[in-house]
């Protein structure tokens, strides 16, 4: 199983942040990667079970199931049910945590998954940075930190 671990520190309050983020139906607003998203079955977005399909700007879709979601712990956790990267068994969770100085948050994403040994260090590169670090540095750009 690979992990791929990210970190950031967003100079934003967490319930700040939190309000952008844990709509998980709101990817297009705040990552750059994405075009477009909806909830299938007309769910609530923060209903634990949903599932969103999204178009990337590249055109590939994915498909992905809220597992849980934690207002007090500003934390969700997904699962990838269908995607154009060859790997299985994704579980991720995005996390923020308060930092008092200064009135900012630590953000935290990471995944677990399966992929042939051959990819590994290309699709940790392409989650970690191209994904996970991509968002983080849309959220500073939004709240006023590059």
């Amino acid at each position: 199983m690979i992990r791929v671990y990210t970190s950031s520190v967003i100079d934003a309050p967490a319930d700040t942040v939190w309000s952008v983020i844990r709509d998980f139906n709101a990817l297009p607003a705040w990552h750059p990667l994405i075009a477009d998203s909806r909830i299938e079955n007309a769910q609530p977005s923060d209903k634990v079970g949903c599932v969103r399909a999204f178009r990337m700007r590249d055109g590939g879709q994915l498909r992905e199931q809220l597992l849980s979601l934690s207002d007090y712990d500003y934390q969700c956790t997904y699962s990838i049910l269908a995607s154009p990267m060859p790997l299985e068994h994704y579980v991720a969770t995005l996390k923020l945590t308060p930092v008092t100085d200064g009135n900012r948050c630590f953000a935290e994403w990471s995944a677990e998954f399966d992929c042939e040994p051959a990819r590994e260090r290309e699709l940790s590169q392409t989650i970690g940075q191209g994904v996970f670090q991509a968002g983080f540095d849309a959220l500073k750009l939004r709240f006023g930190r590059r």
